[in-house]
């Protein structure tokens, strides 16, 4: 769809099923949806449509007049064939490209945060925004309207008003400097408890739902089934995302999502494919840099330097290298950090060891308290020391004998001592009611009251049985409640003693873990203007509504693609080549502006 000055990637419904409800539904675009997906075209017919291209000189070549060259009624949309077709095995290559992840989150949590927030630098919801509205006819709630000699923009539901903008950011109205990694904690982290009580409650599931998908997409297990059945909530997510945004909010990036989930299951997880351990190495290169007016040659000359050091240190054993360095929350193989349990010595019998033969002797009467400990890895701290700190470290969670899970928060770390230098390390801790009343878990997101305490009698566990949590505050359910956010730390991997497992799981985070459920309520019926009565003001030259919506309707008309079938489509969607978006970042895609299929492989 062409809207005012930029190209809208709007119509999703288009992937519902044939009978669905919402394909009748005028309030999304103001006319009913007939079309069908896209054609998926196989490996033989695109080679066959790849003999045809013809050779072209690109660009505005002076054998044409000094401009592009038209292109005739007998050629097909390919514009080239790609060297890659040289290679024997590409044109049967399922997943021939793919879509990074991490700046398609980001880009989608820069256009989110701005539409909500109101930035005027980067939000979607423009004055020309509100006039494409206008001239399909929908939402009239939202359209500008003349005051006087002033063109007033009501305030919208999808935006935070000024006390909700407080609330979710100290700046007002702007949030700048976020990096990629920024975006991703926002995404899957913050954004969905954050908007829970700032926004109407369908819009707000509507997000976390998206969200939710985000966490699936990048668990470290991915299960196949899962993300078939994204595929299909994903269709329903952005419909209702086009309920509520305008169709200026849905540039390429809000349309790419609908290609992760086959990208995923045929190119495997995530992590494996997205471009953080290649930022992480051009920041690296970067650092080699001394000399900046030859940045080239300091990048060389830091890379040779790195890899003789890098060679030589192979060979120091009594100096500390990057082979021999321990990590930096390393517990160690020290017996004062925890009991480990394997057999000794024989006393008496078999079953009798050095290690039983010192439990049954009992400890010392002297215990030892630390504030701080690492156990498998990870950094445990008592909530006494926590509070004086911007880090948090004292969330415990436990899981019970029937699949349930306890929540606490740790109060003391104490170390027992035994004979034969054995010890054990328990933490005491607090432990949150986890009943109905108190533990509420909606749309993925588990919320507890830390204010009243459960199993007083019982609050020791062995520090090998904790497992970090964190906890951030519910602002939809009062400054006592905390939501719980659980983590899985780089590196540390959970694999079991034997190395061997029915399934084939290294990693707790699987997709699985993430229900992604789609609740299609009575969205059509949402009332999308802000009842606060929030008026925001145009200041640029006065010019009637009419006479906007008169000049721009050329760019707006798109009912030609109405008359398009599926027996018209012939060709395969030329890849896109213009630039997606003004101020997203670079993506190596190659998305047609009327591709809108999940099956791209065969057509790129």
């Amino acid at each position: 769809m062409r809207v005012i000055r930029k190209t809208a990637y709007f119509g999703h419904r288009r992937f519902l099923p044939s009978t669905h409800r919402w394909r009748s539904n005028l309030d999304f675009d103001g006319r009913t949806e007939r079309k069908r997906p896209p054609r998926r075209f196989s490996s033989v017919d695109i080679m066959d449509q790849l003999r045809r291209v013809k050779t072209s000189i690109p660009g505005k070549h002076p054998n044409y007049g000094g401009v592009k060259r038209k292109r005739g009624d007998d050629e097909l949309n390919w514009r080239k064939k790609s060297i890659f077709y040289e290679l024997p095995y590409w044109a049967e290559i399922e997943l021939k490209h793919n879509l990074d992840v991490m700046h398609i989150e980001k880009n989608i949590c820069d256009s989110l945060l701005g539409t909500l927030m109101g930035d005027p630098h980067k939000s979607k919801d423009t004055d020309n925004a509100r006039r494409d509205l206008q001239h399909l006819g929908i939402r009239s709630e939202l359209h500008l309207y003349e005051d006087g000699n002033k063109l007033m923009k009501p305030a919208a539901e999808y935006t935070f008003s000024e006390a909700n903008r407080r609330k979710f950011s100290h700046n007002d109205s702007r949030i700048v400097g976020l990096k990629s990694h920024d975006c991703h904690v926002i995404m899957q982290r913050l954004l969905p408890v954050g908007c829970r009580s700032l926004v109407n409650k369908t819009i707000s599931s509507t997000i976390i739902e998206l969200c939710t998908f985000f966490n699936q997409l990048c668990a470290r297990t991915v299960n196949v089934t899962d993300m078939v059945k994204a595929q299909d909530q994903l269709v329903i997510i952005l419909c209702k995302l086009e309920r509520i945004f305008p169709p200026a909010f849905f540039d390429i990036m809000i349309h790419l999502v609908l290609h992760l989930p086959e990208e995923a299951i045929l190119g495997g997880p995530v992590y494996m494919r997205w471009m953080y351990p290649f930022e992480r190495y051009l920041k690296r290169l970067k650092d080699y840099v001394r000399n900046a007016a030859k940045p080239e040659g300091s990048i060389s000359e830091g890379y040779v330097v790195d890899e003789a050091l890098t060679f030589c240190s192979r060979y120091f054993d009594d100096i500390e290298t990057r082979f021999n360095r321990p990590d930096r929350n390393d517990d160690g193989i020290h017996r004062t950090s925890r009991l480990f349990i394997y057999a000794m010595n024989r006393v008496h019998a078999p079953e009798v060891t050095h290690e039983l033969l010192s439990l049954a002797s009992k400890s010392n009467i002297f215990v030892s308290s630390y504030p701080a400990c690492i156990v498998n890895g990870v950094r445990f701290v008592t909530h006494a020391r926590d509070v004086r700190l911007k880090t948090q470290n004292s969330g415990v969670s436990v899981p019970g004998t029937e699949n349930e899970i306890f929540y606490g928060q740790l109060q003391q770390i104490l170390e027992f001592s035994y004979l034969n230098d054995f010890s054990v390390v328990l933490f005491k801790c607090k432990w949150f009611r986890c009943d109905s009343r108190r533990m509420v878990t909606e749309n993925n997101i588990t919320s507890i009251n830390i204010t009243s305490e459960s199993y007083k009698d019982d609050q020791f566990i062995l520090a090998s049985q904790a497992q970090q949590v964190f906890y951030v505050e519910d602002p939809s359910r009062g400054p006592n409640w905390r939501v719980v956010q659980h983590v899985n730390h780089r590196s540390i991997w959970d694999i079991t003693e034997d190395g061997m497992s029915d399934i084939d799981l290294l990693q707790d985070n699987s997709s699985s873990n993430f229900t992604l459920f789609v609740d299609l309520g009575n969205l059509p019926q949402i009332n999308l203007q802000r009842n606060d009565g929030d008026v925001i003001p145009i200041v640029q030259p006065f010019t009637t509504v009419s006479q906007h919506v008169n000049k721009t309707a050329s760019f707006l008309n798109d009912d030609d693609e109405d008359d398009v079938s599926e027996e018209d489509d012939e060709t395969v969607e030329e890849s896109a080549d213009e630039e997606t978006d003004e101020g997203n970042d670079d993506v190596d895609t190659e998305e047609d502006d009327d591709d809108r299929s999940y099956h791209t492989s065969d057509s790129d």
